[in-house]
């Protein structure tokens, strides 16, 4: 095992990039990772190793010790020999529960490999799919790491070919998911083999594994595995980890197949950069130029009581050092460096000064947010906007036990949302209520156990669920007069495409592309022409604002009211002020008044609010509930309990595999029917089911039930229980 070594080893060869790997673990919730990554820690000398596999290191917070869950992500700096060759490894261990998806995303965006965690037993489970497409969609390489080969003896009690078999089918399936979210240039190429070394297997809590290239230099094989788990010789497994340490699997894999900084740039950087490659920056970004314009992308954003925000992310061109003033291109400002580190376990060590192809963690750029762009350019485009899987269901209002608390509750807020920009804070104007926005009931117990852990005493509201409103039918044109009634609105509404509401989400259609190109896609999907030159709004949610006015007056001077009445109306819908989704407005007509005096924004606003309102109420308006994925892990003699349990919840079970003692249970169920359902599966079951949940789909809400939702959505927002009608705002000629 190489001895330790220091933050200046490490510094005399962080400029040589073929040394360089930049790399991050993901998986399915408890298939391992950090208990593997303990391991990857004690190879370097970071921890010590008799406490790798126990120790959970880079799970630093203390809520992330208690729940034995990775919330956070970790960054590390290894130091890693192989043949006798140094090699520098940046290392991301990233959640494992869906809940914290994005910050696994974003996570992506800094490294160009991982390694993909798998149990040996589960195998590829739904996160480990959701997780392997984000990485794939990013360019990032995978290699397959097979954990807990030891529950295939002791639990399914296998023998050496059952083995083989068994894992041969697990590797199979990984490779299905490169066929299917690959890009057709990388699939073949980047899916896994024993023989290509770019799968290992072994268990992380007992600190062996092994590859081809450790089965050909130390002849290990799985009979040495079988015989080490069923003879009562305990120390054949302390021998089975010193002859095939877990670390020279894994790393061996990472040094062998991730390519450096300045290779993965080449291809990575046309996919996640819009600037055009030809320019000098495109080139130094292409290079990995450190003597090129600083370029960085801010990762994560961690918020040090003493150091104040520390910015992590990769550097993808130019040197960074203490006192380099960068411009934050996102939030238009310019920020300075007060000093240089990188990330030794838990702990920031201070290099003053790194070059391209590594991962920074810098301190005094107080602006600086998750997904921002750092450069010493402020003419460069941005990187694109990071997307996410996910987008928050569930709202709680939190509120200071004491009033006097309440200045100190924002500052918390304001930190905990830094750190986490899938928490969505949020001032109800009318009452005062702070509401948080989460992924999950899970992911706000993390966050208001985080504002405890800061000292405040605070209360919470039981959860609410986050609806979204939107319509089944075309309807229109209405018209609108504005309240001075010198302006008249013609509106029509018809509703969009999953598959529009689909690239509106990710990115693939957004306000600041070029025309040409959305028209060219929008026209792809069936627009006819005309039509889809003439977009002149898009809701990151999934709506669209079309101009479809002709020879009219006034209207370019006009459309920024317009589009507010547009974004006004798309964060509150009529039927009970939830988030609008999947709606095209059309601006049908425009009858403006000649003084500008009588066309503002007062006068536009309202008038372009009301006639979208109104068209929605005659389009068949429906409200959409959360539906979540549920994935359930119990003994086959409480399928039919669980299947009652989800039944009784207005769920559905859609699929049962058997997988050894164990089946597991894929189906879905609404949000709302969640809040209790740890205490009534725990109940149903004595404890023996183990679930998770994730976002999986928009649904209408069912027909009896619509009524008293909507009823009790406005009653709780303080509106008369019943909508308004259409009439309230249509105006006759």
């Amino acid at each position: 095992m190489p001895k330790f070594k220091s933050t200046q080893d490490i510094i005399r060869i962080i400029g040589n990039k073929d040394q360089i790997r930049n790399f991050g673990v993901i998986a399915h919730v408890d298939h391992g990772k950090t208990t593997m990554s303990d391991s990857l820690l004690a190879a370097s000398g970071i921890i010590s190793p008799s406490v790798a596999g126990q120790a959970l290191a880079l799970d630093s917070m203390k809520l992330e010790q208690n729940r034995q869950m990775t919330i956070r992500g970790a960054n590390v700096t290894l130091f890693y020999e192989q043949e006798g060759k140094e090699y520098l490894i940046n290392m991301i261990d990233t959640p494992g529960h869906i809940d914290f998806t994005g910050r696994v995303t974003r996570a992506l965006r800094a490294i160009d490999g991982v390694v993909v965690v798998s149990d040996s037993v589960e195998g590829i489970m739904t996160q480990t799919e959701t997780v392997t497409r984000q990485a794939l969609e990013e360019r990032v390489r995978p290699v397959l790491y097979i954990n807990k080969i030891d529950r295939l003896v002791k639990e399914l009690r296998l023998d050496p070919p059952a083995m083989q078999k068994w894992l041969s089918n697990i590797i199979a399936e990984f490779n299905k998911l490169i066929d299917i979210y690959a890009e057709p240039e990388i699939k073949e190429k980047w899916k896994v083999s024993i023989q290509g070394n770019t799968v290992a297997f072994g268990s992380a809590k007992d600190r062996w594994g092994f590859n081809y290239n450790t089965v050909q230099k130390k002849g290990i094989s799985f009979k040495d595995v079988y015989d080490a788990y069923t003879s009562t010789n305990p120390n054949l497994i302390k021998e089975l980890a010193e002859k095939a340490p877990l670390h020279d699997a894994v790393l061996g894999m990472v040094v062998q197949h991730h390519p450096p900084p300045h290779v993965a740039q080449r291809y990575r950087i046309p996919k996640i950069w819009p600037g055009d490659l030809d320019s000098d920056t495109g080139k130094a970004l292409l290079a990995c130029d450190e003597k090129g314009p600083i370029i960085m992308m801010v990762t994560t954003i961690n918020v040090d009581q003493q150091a104040g925000r520390v910015a992590t992310g990769r550097l993808f061109s130019g040197t960074v050092k203490d006192g380099d003033e960068l411009y934050l291109l996102d939030a238009k400002r310019t920020g300075k460096i007060q000093s240089v580190n990188i990330y030794m376990g838990n702990t920031r060590e201070l290099v003053n000064i790194i070059p391209a192809g590594n991962i920074p963690a810098l301190l005094g750029l107080d602006y600086a947010v998750a997904g921002e762009t750092l450069s010493s350019v402020k003419t460069i485009p941005a990187f694109e906007s990071i997307k996410y899987v996910s987008e928050p269901v569930v709202t709680i209002a939190v509120e200071p036990k004491h009033p006097k608390d309440l200045p100190k509750l924002v500052e918390a807020l304001r930190r905990i949302t830094v750190e986490d920009p899938n928490l969505i804070i949020k001032i109800n104007e009318e009452s005062g209520e702070t509401l948080m926005a989460g992924m999950g009931v899970l992911h706000l117990e993390i966050a208001t156990s985080l504002l405890q852990e800061a000292g405040l005493d605070i209360t919470t509201t039981q959860p609410l669920i986050n609806y979204r409103e939107t319509i089944r039918a075309s309807a229109g044109p209405i018209m609108s007069k504005s309240p001075n009634r010198h302006n008249k609105i013609f509106m029509r509404v018809e509703p969009l495409g999953e598959d529009i509401i689909e690239m509106i989400k990710t990115g693939h259609i957004k306000e600041d592309m070029d025309k040409k190109e959305m028209a060219k896609i929008l026209r792809a999907k069936g627009w006819e022409a005309d039509q889809a030159k003439k977009v002149a709004a898009v809701d990151p949610l999934g709506n669209l604002l079309v101009d479809e006015t002709k020879g009219v007056q006034f209207i370019q001077e006009s459309m920024d009211s317009i589009r507010s009445g547009f974004d006004d109306v798309v964060h509150e819908g009529p039927l009970g002020r939830e988030t609008v989704r999947g709606i095209k407005f059309v601006l049908h007509h425009f009858v403006p008044h000649e003084d500008p005096a009588h066309r503002g924004l007062a006068q536009l606003m309202p008038a372009t609010r009301r006639a979208m309102l109104g068209c929605m109420l005659i389009a068949d308006p429906i409200l959409l509930e959360p539906i979540l994925g549920i994935e359930i892990k119990c003994p086959q003699e409480q399928i039919g309990t669980v299947a009652g349990i989800l039944s009784g919840k207005r769920g559905k079970l859609l699929n049962v595999d058997q997988k050894g003692v164990i089946s597991i249970i894929q189906g879905e169920v609404p949000a709302s029917e969640t809040f209790d359902l740890s205490e009534i599966m725990r109940g149903g079951t004595a404890g023996k089911a183990l679930w998770n949940t994730y976002f999986k789909t928009w649904q209408p809400v069912p027909q009896s039930l619509i009524k008293s939702i909507i009823a009790d959505i406005r009653k709780r927002k303080g509106l008369n229980p019943e909508p308004p009608s259409a009439d309230e705002f249509i105006d006759k000629e």
